[in-house]
C-alpha cells in the first residue's frame, strides 16, 4: 500500500510539478526577467538574432523583423515569406496600439465559377489554386517604414548568414519536415530545397538554403519591392501560372498591407486586444465576454464545471465565426455588436450548465504558424504572427527561390451568398492572430498562441489562467490546455454533432468522466494545443515566457 501511495506521489509530481521549490504547479521553468529588452520566439536562433538587434540600438520592430526572417529559414514548417503577417504594435512615443493586417487576397481573376469549371466542389488544400498573394514581406517593409530604427537591409544579416553557412535543425522542425516530405516530395522544386540528399534533414543535422539567402538579399536591398514588382515577382507569377494557377505580377504589384484599429473587450479590469476580421481574433473576445458572466476564479482549474463552461462559450463564439468572419472590405461585419457585453449576455442564456450542446461549429483545425513578441528599452512592444497555413503551405515552391507559397485560398467558401465567399481580389477568412493586454491604458502583456482554430481558444485560456487562476506568465502557458474541435467550416458547411473535446494529459480522470456525463465526446489530439510566447511589463521590468511544447526560447538583457 505504501508503495502505491509513493507511486501516486511521483505521478502527481510529474504531472503538476510539485518538485519545483517555488511551488507553481504547472510551470516547467521560471519566467525570464530583464530590464532593457525581452524576446520570445519559437526558435533559439531567432531569439538570439532579435537580442543582438536590440543590443545594437535597434527597437522592437527591427528585432521582430530580423527574428521573423530567421524563422522563415529555420522553421519553414510554420512560416516563411510565402505567407501572411499580422501585428499589434505598442508605440511608446504616441502611447497607442497599432494593428497591421498584411494578409493577401485571391488573384483578381479567381472566381467560384473558375473553381467549379475545374470539376471541383471545394478549393483544394494544395497546388496552385489555393495560392493567395503573400503578405509577409510587404508587412516587414510597412512595419519598418512606420516604426523602424535600423537600416532595413541590416535586419537580414543573420538570416542570410545562417542560410549560406548552415544551422543545426531543431527537434520539432525535423519532425514536421519529415511529415511534409511525405506530402510534397513529388511537387516541383521541393526536394531541391529540403531534400538535397534524398531526405529531409534530421535533428541536429546542418542545413543550408542558399536559394533563400539570395532571395533575402534581393528583399533586403530593394526594401522588399523586388518581391512584388521585380525579378522575384516575375518568377513567382510565372511559376504559379505554369502550374495552372492564376496569380499574376499585377496581383503582386497591387498588394498593400492595411493599418487597422485593434478592438478590445474589458475582462475583469484588463483590456484584451485583438485584430478585427478577416482574422478570427474577436472569437477570443467573445469567449471572454461570455465567461465573465461566471465566477471562474471560484472554480478549480481541473474541474468539469470550468471546462464545460469554457467549451460551451467557445461553441457559441465559433458559430458567429462560421457565419460572420470575412474580409470587411467586401461584407459589413457586425464586429462591434459581436464583442459587446449585451450580446454576450444574451448568448450566455443559451448555455446549459449541465449539458453539452450540439451546436454547429467552425472547423479549419489544421495549420501551423509562428508567433513572436519583442519589447525594447524604449518601451515599444510588438506582437507578431506569421504563417503559410497547413504547416509549410501549398506545396508550390518557385524555382530557385528557396521558399513555399501559402494556401490560404482554401478557406474561401464556394457559396456565393456566404460572407466568406470566393471573389477575386478578396482576402480569405484568416486564422492567425496576435494579441495584447493593457491595464489602465498602459502596456501589460504582449502574447499569442499559434495553431489554427486553437488560437482564439488558446488566447482566452491564457487570459483566464493569468487573471482568474492567478498563474504567472510561464505557468499560464505550461498549464494543460483545452481544445474543442469542431465539425464544420466557415465555408458554408454546417453539421450538428457538436464536435469533440480534447484535453491535455494534466487533467484528471475524474474531470474527464464528469465531462462525459454532461454529454461531451472526448478524444485526444497529440500536438494540437498550439505554441505560446509572451512578454509582460511589470513595475518597469520585462518578464518573458516561451512554449515548453515547442523549440522556443525567451531571452532578455
Amino acid at each position: 500500500m505504501k508503495n502505491k501511495i509513493y507511486l501516486l506521489f511521483l505521478i502527481l509530481n510529474a504531472i503538476f510539478g510539485y518538485d519545483r521549490i517555488t511551488g507553481l504547479p504547472f510551470a516547467s521553468r521560471s519566467e525570464v526577467i530583464a530590464a532593457n529588452g525581452m524576446v520570445a520566439t519559437s526558435h533559439p536562433l531567432a531569439t538570439q538574432t532579435a537580442i543582438e538587434i536590440l543590443k545594437d540600438g535597434g527597437n522592437a520592430i527591427d528585432a521582430a523583423i530580423a527574428a521573423n526572417a530567421v524563422l522563415g529559414l529555420v522553421e519553414p514548417t510554420g512560416c516563411g515569406i510565402g505567407g501572411d503577417l499580422f501585428a499589434i504594435v505598442w508605440d511608446s512615443k504616441t502611447e497607442k496600439l497599432y494593428g497591421l493586417n498584411s494578409s493577401g487576397p485571391a488573384p483578381i481573376d479567381m472566381s467560384i465559377d473558375f473553381i467549379k469549371n475545374q470539376g471541383l466542389e471545394k478549393i483544394p488544400a494544395y497546388g496552385p489554386l489555393p495560392v493567395t498573394v503573400p503578405g509577409a514581406v510587404a508587412g516587414w517593409s510597412t512595419l519598418h517604414k512606420k516604426f523602424g530604427r535600423k537600416k532595413f537591409d541590416s535586419l537580414f544579416r543573420s538570416a542570410i548568414h545562417y542560410a549560406e553557412n548552415g544551422f543545426p535543425v531543431s527537434e520539432l522542425v525535423a519532425y514536421y519536415l519529415a511529415g511534409s516530405a511525405n506530402r510534397f516530395k513529388n511537387y516541383p522544386n521541393f526536394s531541391d530545397v529540403w531534400m538535397k540528399d534524398g531526405k529531409t534533414p534530421s535533428k541536429g543535422e546542418i542545413f543550408k538554403n542558399k536559394e533563400l539567402a539570395n532571395t533575402y538579399k534581393k528583399i533586403a536591398s530593394t526594401y522588399g519591392k523586388d518581391f512584388y514588382a521585380g525579378t522575384l515577382a516575375k518568377k513567382i507569377a510565372d511559376f504559379i501560372q505554369s502550374e495552372g494557377g492564376l496569380l499574376t505580377e499585377k496581383d503582386l504589384a497591387n498588394f498593400k498591407p492595411e493599418w487597422i484599429q485593434p478592438v478590445s473587450t474589458n475582462y475583469r479590469g484588463y483590456d484584451v486586444w485583438e485584430l478585427p476580421p478577416n482574422g478570427q481574433g474577436i472569437a477570443a473576445l467573445q469567449i471572454l465576454n461570455i465567461l465573465e458572466n461566471f465566477n471562474i476564479s471560484s472554480m478549480k482549474f481541473d474541474s468539469a464545471e470550468y471546462i464545460h463552461l469554457f467549451t460551451e462559450a467557445k461553441k457559441l463564439a465559433y458559430e458567429d465565426r462560421a457565419k460572420y468572419y470575412a474580409d470587411p472590405n467586401f461584407s459589413d461585419i457586425p464586429t462591434k455588436q459581436l464583442i459587446s457585453k449585451n450580446y454576450a449576455s444574451s448568448r450566455t442564456k443559451l448555455i446549459d450548465e449541465n449539458k453539452a450542446a450540439a451546436r454547429y461549429d467552425a472547423g479549419l483545425e489544421n495549420g501551423d504558424t509562428i508567433y513572436l513578441t519583442v519589447a525594447d528599452k524604449f518601451g515599444n512592444m510588438v506582437s507578431l504572427i506569421q504563417s503559410n497555413y497547413r504547416g509549410m503551405g501549398s506545396g508550390m515552391v518557385p524555382e530557385g527561390l528557396g521558399f513555399m507559397l501559402q494556401d490560404r485560398g482554401e478557406m474561401f467558401s464556394l457559396d456565393p451568398d456566404h460572407m466568406n465567399s470566393l471573389v477575386g481580389g478578396k482576402r480569405p477568412f484568416h486564422t492567425i492572430i496576435p494579441a495584447f493586454i493593457t491595464k489602465d491604458s498602459k502596456p501589460f502583456i504582449s502574447f499569442g498562441l499559434m495553431g489554427g482554430a486553437m488560437q482564439p481558444q488558446g488566447h482566452a485560456q491564457m487570459v483566464i489562467n493569468l487573471i482568474d487562476f492567478n498563474m504567472n506568465l510561464q505557468e499560464a502557458g505550461d498549464a494543460p490546455r483545452i481544445r474543442h474541435v469542431g465539425s464544420s467550416q466557415p465555408t458554408g458547411e454546417i453539421m450538428l454533432d457538436g464536435g469533440y473535446l480534447s484535453l491535455e494529459s494534466g487533467f484528471s480522470e475524474k474531470t474527464r468522466q464528469e465531462l462525459k456525463e454532461k454529454g461531451h465526446k472526448l478524444k485526444y489530439d497529440k500536438g494540437g494545443f498550439g505554441g505560446y510566447q509572451a512578454i509582460m511589463l511589470k513595475d518597469g521590468v520585462y518578464y518573458g515566457a516561451s512554449e515548453s511544447r515547442k523549440d522556443g526560447h525567451a531571452s532578455g538583457y
